[in-house]
């Protein structure tokens, strides 16, 4: 997963983080500031946005 990718998710996943409770907004808001600062994500990391995105976001409006 390239950067742009990994910002683009994120993104996509901030219009639905409404929909989230507990743990997954909590870990949505420690994946999102890391983003924000421009860190790279690891391997735990990426398969936890991947899962989220696929959870949170309807199937129509993924790439």
């Amino acid at each position: 997963m390239t950067k742009s990718e990994q910002h683009s998710m994120v993104e996509t996943l901030r219009e639905y983080s409404h929909k989230m409770r507990g743990k997954d907004a909590d870990e949505f808001d420690v994946l999102r500031k890391r983003d924000k600062d421009d860190e790279d994500f690891d391997s735990n990391s990426r398969n936890k946005l991947t899962e989220l995105f696929v959870k949170y976001v309807p199937e129509r409006f993924r790439r």
